[in-house]
């Protein structure tokens, strides 16, 4: 995975930033509530590691038979910017890290955009484009390197507390002071196709699968506060909705859907200086056809540090002006 490299890059990160840490908080708007202090003009800036994917574990339903479709995984590096809610994320993948090196001819493009409207509401975006696939299992390895999986969707969740913060836990524009949790509702929906190729004249493959999730998805998530400086997070879900599928050879078929997913996530803060690490895991299960069940998988691992710098007065002035416009509240 290219840890010594990892490790190098982010000491190099870690060693530009203290000399500038000290003093800046005192000059920034802060609000200083008992749960949650809230950064409201700052621009809160990152750069990262990440380690993600998108798998599908096929099953035939009435035997033990089943395999797995694995992307030729990737390390990534990138950079996020936030700013009163609205989190954008961009990464790619170096040679230097060592799982990249033979991933020939494969690709891996993933975006994640988050933003709050409000107190309470929330909205993600994820969106993953791979190429080049293993066939996996207990016999079989091949690798296939111009099939493919687009995916894009997301989620729209409620916070229930108003005093737990989930942007202390994404973008650190605030900080949890105090202990607390909170009941999230998702209403969450996918998107997503795949075409598994491979040219091979002596064993051609040419086919194609699309589906569409959507799934109501309670959640509960806690914030615990062990010391000033440090968070510790985590969170579960578990939901229920509907699947629509169709494969070339297959008619249309809609099923049910599960989703289980689970997150948990460490921050150090230290005035404007901040680090930690996220891993979450997203799986959605449901029938292919009318022989197969598939369970599809997102596992994300993310370690970061980052700052918080004061915003430029022309972009303040324009989030006031929008937010008074829209009537919403920082």
């Amino acid at each position: 995975m290219g840890l010594r490299a990892l490790f190098t890059f982010f000491s190099i990160a870690f060693s530009s930033f203290p000399n500038i840490a000290q003093n800046i908080t005192d000059s920034v708007d802060v609000n200083q509530p008992k749960y949650k202090r809230i950064y409201p003009n700052v621009i809160t800036a990152r750069v990262f590691f990440i380690n993600t994917s998108n798998t599908l574990k096929v099953k035939d339903r009435s035997s033990n038979l089943s395999f797995n479709l694995e992307p030729n995984k990737q390390d990534r590096i990138g950079v996020s910017i936030a700013f009163r809610g609205l989190n954008a994320s961009f990464s790619f993948a170096p040679d230097f890290l060592g799982e990249n090196k033979d991933n020939e001819n494969s690709k891996l493009f993933n975006l994640n955009f988050r933003t709050f409207l409000g107190k309470h509401f929330m909205q993600t975006f994820d969106l993953f484009s791979q190429k080049g696939f293993y066939i996996k299992n207990n016999e079989v390895n091949q690798y296939f390197p111009k099939t493919k999986n687009f995916k894009i969707g997301g989620a729209t969740s409620y916070i229930f507390n108003e005093h737990f913060s989930f942007k202390a836990i994404t973008s650190q524009d605030e900080k949890q002071l105090k202990s607390t949790g909170s009941f999230i509702p998702n209403i969450t929906y996918f998107y997503s196709k795949f075409n598994l190729k491979n040219n091979s004249p002596l064993n051609e493959v040419n086919s194609s699968y699309y589906s569409f999730d959507i799934a109501f998805a309670p959640s509960y998530y806690y914030n615990y506060v062990p010391s000033k400086n440090l968070l510790l997070s985590a969170g579960v879900s578990a939901g229920i909705g509907l699947n629509h599928s169709k494969s070339r050879d297959e008619s249309p078929l809609t099923t049910l859907l599960t989703e289980l997913s689970f997150r948990t996530s460490a921050t150090y803060d230290m005035n404007n200086l901040y680090c930690g690490l996220h891993y979450s895991y997203l799986s959605l299960n449901h029938n292919a056809d009318s022989a197969s069940q598939v369970i599809d998988n997102i596992p994300f691992f993310n370690i970061f540090v980052g700052y918080r710098f004061k915003a430029p007065k022309q972009i303040i002035n324009t989030a006031e002006s929008i937010n008074e416009k829209l009537k919403l509240k920082n």
